[in-house]
């Protein structure tokens, strides 16, 4: 069995078809994992979805803010933020099936092996791993309940921008969900800054990469993540590997052989 880890699709699928042929992908017997932002903004997220849903039997995914947020427009949550490229899919005919699949997708997930661990933003320096999957946990258990619609709605806004322990309710919720989908930066207290996008180069003083506040191999897995494309994949560590390398802005698709280490790419 191989097992395979892709960076963010945002409906690009040819570029991820092209990464599975040039491995010799056979669903039957191999893992995708995917880092989350499967829809949005690229041309096809609606076919992506369905072709995914296809062979989900061979499928790890963690949901991004890109998919959290497809579902919150899915479910009459929210209006505000409909790109045109997803059109197609919450007009599809399937849409309720593929977004029911969609919303019983964790937020960290970890190999059986215990050598990986996957999120979409990344984990913070001060969660263990153990406290994230349980973390993560607390979101797919109110996915799949009755305050689904409740946690769509309140899940936007950037505060409280610091975790707390005693955080509860909705607000807990938008905290783990901002920690593990929208993470780039933060400063030494723990403050995350969640509107920036940028380059390393450009962080704002007082802050740094969320992953630059943990000390290397401090945890027994090495952790995947997507989301910030102007790293460019580069964390300068071996421990935390980048997988959004710009696929949905005409630069590449990044695929890892979880086993080998090795790195195959794709242009877009």
């Amino acid at each position: 069995m191989g097992r395979y880890a892709v960076g963010d699709l945002q409906g690009c699928l040819k570029p991820l078809q092209c990464l599975l042929n040039e491995v010799g992908f056979q669903a039957e017997h191999d893992q995708l994992w995917l880092v989350g932002d499967l829809v949005n903004r690229g041309p096809d997220s609606l076919e992506t979805l369905r072709y995914l849903y296809s062979i989900r039997n061979s499928l790890r995914i963690t949901l991004g803010n890109h998919d959290l947020h497809c579902l919150a427009l899915a479910r009459g949550a929210t209006d505000r933020g409909r790109h045109p490229t997803l059109e197609a899919l919450l007009n599809a005919p399937d849409c309720g099936e593929l977004m029911d699949w969609l919303q019983q997708q964790a937020l960290v997930l970890r190999s059986d092996d215990g050598r990986y661990l996957m999120s979409h933003a990344g984990i913070p320096a001060a969660w263990s791993s153990e406290q994230a999957l349980s973390l993560s946990r607390e979101i797919e258990a109110v996915l799949q309940s009755a305050q689904a619609d409740d946690f769509f709605k309140e899940m936007y806004g950037d505060e409280p921008n610091r975790w707390d322990d005693n955080l509860s309710g909705l607000v807990r919720l938008r905290a783990i969900t901002n920690h593990l989908t929208r993470m780039r930066l933060s400063n030494a207290e723990g403050e995350l800054e969640l509107q920036f996008k940028g380059a390393p180069a450009d962080i704002p003083q007082g802050y740094r990469p969320w992953f630059e506040w943990q000390e290397p191999n401090t945890r027994s897995e090495t952790l995947i993540f997507g989301h910030w494309a102007a790293l460019e994949c580069q964390t300068g560590r071996d421990d935390i590997i980048a997988l959004d390398s710009g696929c949905v802005w005409g630069r590449e698709m990044t695929m890892l052989d979880m086993d080998s280490g090795e790195l195959h790419r794709c242009a877009c």
